[in-house]
């Protein structure tokens, strides 16, 4: 089959890019560039018979609606999307632009596209709306979100997405595009970007710098690794129900002092600093985020039980294969536009 990829060159998207060519489909990657999309990641991919790249804004309808009538997709895996709450507070037109216009712009590239099918490859495409359980707010010390959650986004980035998953939704009732939408919890893996969580503890541990912990650092995320996630949204592709929606958690809740205090062992562990020093001696806490949610959780049992679908690496083996990549792949640590300025001496 043929998959058309937004967002390809990112941490999940490549992900994605990675697993589709493994299972024998042909795919395109559409993907715009920015800082937060990087070439290397589909370095596995990028000669491959089976792949094509371009680089395109999402929001280029011109542009979208020749690369839906010149590749001839089968399903569309959409994950462009500026996606980092910091910048989402500093920037926000830009999220508004692209994740909000830019998936309007996709969803009507892929209507007509759409509407011009026939027979079983009309009845056969899909459009996966990849978004976060960040639409849905905060939780107190209890509960878990699912499908049926109401929408309460508390930041411009989580503003943005449910803007687009509300697109999304309206798509499908509206016209009969077959889309479905899928929220996740905090995903983690090799080659993400670097100003992450996970990334950026490993990077000030390694440089000596100290590890910023928002507020008290008691804010809880459920973490789900990235390869986990994908083998959801390839589920939701072949079993999903067009106009559903899909929650895919890891079951693997921990406060944000808690999951810098796993990293900084494992560190401590891979490259120990000697005598009775430790990473964790680093950790300090900063002013917090304006409008910082306290506490994400998802409950995934309705794509568990309606896909087959069930995370099946556990935290502590997930941030050890983490640690272990990020070791490995120094560069990966650096944002691309600080490479050449800071060297790499200090992390290698």
């Amino acid at each position: 089959m043929r998959l058309i990829a937004t967002g390809g060159a990112g941490f999940i998207g490549s992900a994605v890019v990675r697993h589709a060519l493994r299972r024998g489909h042909e795919v395109l990657t559409i993907d715009k560039l920015t800082y937060a999309g990087r070439l290397e990641a589909l370095a596995d991919a990028i000669d491959s018979p089976s792949h094509r790249f371009i680089q395109a804004d999402i929001a280029d309808g011109e542009a979208m609606e020749a690369a839906f009538r010149d590749f001839g997709p089968d399903m569309v895996v959409h994950l462009a999307a500026e996606s980092h709450v910091d910048r989402s507070i500093d920037t926000p037109g830009d999220f508004l632009t692209t994740n909000v216009q830019g998936t309007f712009v996709l969803l009507e590239s892929a209507l007509q596209y759409w509407s011009q099918l026939g027979g079983s490859r009309r009845d056969g495409f899909r459009f996966i709306h990849v978004s976060t359980d960040e639409v849905f707010g905060t939780l107190a010390d209890s509960g878990t979100f699912d499908a049926n959650s109401r929408y309460a986004p508390n930041s411009p980035y989580a503003a943005s997405k449910a803007a687009s998953d509300h697109f999304a939704r309206a798509w499908h009732a509206t016209y009969g595009l077959p889309v479905i939408v899928t929220n996740c919890s905090n995903n983690y893996g090799a080659r993400q970007h670097a100003e992450k969580l996970i990334p950026t503890v490993i990077r000030h541990a390694l440089t000596d710098a100290p590890i910023p912990i928002y507020g008290t650092g008691t804010n809880t995320r459920d973490w789900l690794h990235v390869e986990d996630h994908v083998n959801g949204l390839m589920a939701a592709i072949s079993r999903g129900e067009p106009g559903k929606t899909y929650l895919f958690g890891g079951r693997c809740e921990v406060r944000n002092i808690d999951l810098v205090g796993i990293i900084c062992a494992l560190l401590d562990e891979r490259r120990p600093l000697g005598g009775s020093k430790s990473y964790a001696q680093q950790i300090t806490f900063v002013a917090d985020r304006p409008g910082h949610d306290y506490r994400y959780a998802v409950d995934p049992s309705h794509a568990e039980a309606s896909l087959g679908w069930k995370p099946a690496e556990s935290l502590q083996i997930g941030l050890a294969k983490t640690v272990d990549w990020y070791l490995a792949n120094p560069n990966w640590l650096i944002p691309v536009a600080e490479l050449g300025r800071l060297g790499m001496r200090t992390l290698a």
